[in-house]
């Protein structure tokens, strides 16, 4: 993610130079009926996207994803509401486009010069690798060369140039294209076993491995490439690129976009296949009975959240203790359990609630500049090594020109509690950095996997009662993707 940052920072130089030379000349400073103009005459910047935790996904919090929200700050920018169209395929998105159903396309696009025949692109806001994946279990193809079985990918997807090159050094290569299943869906079909291959980017892959663990990744097809929005191109129209390139220099030199990268992509981290199958089977097996302790006691933050942490601390064991004492499924000291009215740590209900009222306690203790929706990650760190060993973190933020109420920016720090010629400096000495980095990371991707494997079970079953609508009492229900041919 370090050389992303250095993107960020050549990229708003460049787009705010570019910005400046274009201001002039352009029309939306003139407001002549130009993309802008139109789009602020309307009073709706109109979004088409697809359904993605990443880019756009209805949840009981509001709408989220790393697209979305961009989107919705672009369209702050620009003084007008945000429209969003959801669709299942890439083509349909640029059908958006074509018909002028859309102003652009938010939704982890690579960019590709055969689009730029039709369409323009917006500034890089992150980079992926196009990588092949396959099935674990299944022999794994080191080229293009070992490809033995079906190879499918999404019609309009930047996949087809990738494929269309490879097929100039391994002629026998040979794959085919949908243009009903998204790259997502695609996925899937790999993982459920249905397809052999496909192509997906590194960054949509290592979110869905958390979900979808049997996906494998074979080997990287494509150098990193810029992920981008895309817009109509007009002639003499450079109204939308101007603002879109002065909004991209704003929000990088405010931090803005570092923050939401943080968010969405930041904790993705390495893939571990036993632990998160092992997790999977838990969420099957353990969660169920103490799901309904989490959602009482979660108080102001997600139950799935606190779910997470409880994970990491015991593994949803009630019995758990670990070699220093610490017990239960909170992993609750003795100390901190007697100043929660804990009588009993391995009792399940007494151990998440205790846990949850201390963790409220940390985040209320934070200070009040670090932003509502990072206070618990901060407050996580707290909970693991220490609240005193958490402001040393923060001061060390601070001294090297860091922001102390950024968790990008002091999670970085973290590790270096552990060094002596760092904390040697400190107020409160030295502390488990590393580890507290790993914790809160870890928890944050359990938390994505539990997340989306709830949603995806919700989806199934919501699939299957709709079958068993349409085919009567009297017909078995069958998976929902054979019964739709997929």
């Amino acid at each position: 993610m370090t050389r992303l940052k250095i993107n960020y920072v050549l990229m708003g130089i460049a787009a705010l130079l570019l910005a400046l030379a274009l201001w002039p000349a352009v029309p939306w400073h003139r407001g002549e009926g130009d993309q802008l103009e139109q789009i602020k005459s309307r009073g709706e910047l109109r979004v088409s996207t697809l359904n993605s935790p990443l880019t756009f996904m209805d949840s009981p919090e509001g709408n989220l994803g790393f697209d979305y929200e961009l989107a919705k700050r672009f369209a702050d920018y620009l003084g007008v509401q945000l429209v969003v169209t959801q669709h299942t395929t890439i083509e349909s998105m640029f059908d958006d486009l074509d018909h002028e159903k859309a102003d652009m396309l938010a939704s982890g696009l690579v960019y590709n010069n055969e689009r730029l025949k039709n369409y323009r692109a917006g500034p890089e806001y992150y980079s992926v690798t196009q990588q092949l994946v396959y099935r674990q279990g299944a022999a794994r193809p080191k080229s293009f060369a070992d490809i033995k079985g079906s190879l499918m990918v999404s019609a309009g997807s930047a996949h087809i140039a990738t494929l269309e090159d490879a097929s100039k050094k391994y002629p026998d290569l040979t794959w085919s294209t949908t243009d009903k299943l998204s790259p997502r869906d695609l996925l899937q079909q790999v993982e459920n076993g249905k397809l052999d291959y496909t192509l997906g980017d590194s960054v949509t892959i290592a979110l869905m491995q958390r979900v979808y663990p049997r996906l494998a990744v074979a080997f990287d097809a494509t150098d990193d490439e810029p992920v981008t929005w895309y817009y109509r191109k007009k002639p003499d129209d450079d109204s939308l690129s101007a603002a879109m390139l002065d909004f991209f220099s704003q929000i990088s030199e405010d931090g803005t976009l570092e923050k939401l990268e943080e968010k969405y992509l930041g904790h993705v981290g390495d893939f571990d296949y036993v632990d998160t199958r092992t997790f999977l089977n838990a969420i099957d097996s353990t969660l169920p009975d103490l799901q309904p302790l989490f959602e009482k006691y979660a108080q102001n933050i997600d139950w799935r959240l606190l779910a997470a942490i409880a994970y990491q601390e015991s593994h949803w064991d009630p019995q758990a203790k670990s070699p220093t004492g610490v017990r239960g499924v909170m992993m609750l000291t003795r100390a901190t359990a007697g100043g929660l009215n804990v009588d009993d740590r391995t009792d399940a209900e007494q151990s998440i609630r205790g846990g949850a009222q201390y963790l409220s306690h940390l985040m209320d203790k934070m200070p009040e500049s670090i932003p509502q929706d990072e206070r618990i990650w901060f407050a996580l760190a707290a909970y693991n090594m220490g609240y005193g060993h958490m402001l040393d973190a923060r001061k060390l933020t601070a001294q090297q020109k860091g922001n102390p109420d950024s968790w990008a920016d002091v999670k970085q720090r973290l590790p270096m509690l552990n060094q002596k010629r760092f904390f040697s400096r400190t107020t409160y000495g030295y502390a488990r950095g590393t580890q507290a980095y790993n914790y809160v990371e870890n928890i944050r991707r359990y938390q994505l996997s539990l997340v989306g494997y709830l949603m995806e079970k919700e989806k199934k079953q919501a699939q299957k009662a709709a079958l068993q609508a349409q085919l009567g009492q009297g017909y078995p229900v069958v998976d929902a993707q054979e019964a739709l041919g997929k």
